[in-house]
């Protein structure tokens, strides 16, 4: 089985250093990580460049398409049987939380792995505890993808619902992963309160869109 690690990513020339040493240090020390796969979404600062000078492989999309999009790419491009789904933007991850998310899968102990906050940081732990289901750090056997649709695909961080919609549909296997330490930049930190507030705003509407429609 192969194993390809997929990181869409916008803008994150601040943070995906960071996500990469971890997932590459993970690649290196074993054979259950195959591929590194960084799908930049519409970048216009030095995201591209960074995720090259970690050696992982780099799609380019000319403009912004969202989340959701960008995972689709990746996934048209790679044949690998499990797919790892991680943020760029990370903070605190180590290479032993990425061989964590990928072993109960690798196994065949799950189906699928959530990847949950602990102790980083009291708001990210909080809201991924009261929804685990919305976290962005997944390890999915790549059948479960092949059966989403076109609008799920296309519905942006409601891609999260729609895959916690066909887990619940097909009484999938699903283990939770403690990430110790980990948590990531919010998006008031990493673009200013207007634009984060904007920005979460939207977030919040394609999550409740998608689960209006499930």
């Amino acid at each position: 089985m192969n194993t390809t690690a997929i990181i869409p990513a916008y803008n994150e020339e601040n943070n995906i250093g960071y996500v990469l040493n971890a997932v590459m240090k993970a690649k290196q020390s074993s054979d259950i990580l195959t591929d590194v796969l960084v799908v930049s979404d519409g970048s216009t600062d030095r995201t591209v460049d960074i995720a090259w000078s970690y050696g992982a492989r780099v799609i380019e999309l000319t403009k912004n398409m969202g989340k959701s999009y960008a995972m689709k790419t990746g996934l048209d491009n790679t044949d690998a049987s499990i797919i790892l789904f991680l943020d760029a933007d990370l903070i605190g991850l180590k290479p032993e939380h990425v061989i964590n998310l990928i072993i109960p899968v690798y196994e065949d102990i799950a189906d699928m792995t959530l990847g949950i906050f602990y102790s980083g940081r009291s708001l990210t732990d909080l809201a991924q505890r009261l929804t685990p289901f919305l976290t962005g750090q997944q390890t999915v056997k790549r059948w479960i993808l092949d059966m989403l649709n076109n609008e799920d695909w296309s519905a942006g961080y409601g891609i999260e619902v729609a895959l916690s919609y066909y887990a619940r549909k097909c009484n999938l296997r699903i283990m939770e992963v403690p990430l110790f330490n980990v948590t990531h930049i919010i998006k008031e930190e990493k673009l200013g309160l207007t634009r984060g507030m904007a920005a979460r705003m939207k977030m919040y509407w394609e999550i409740a869109r998608k689960i209006n429609r499930t």
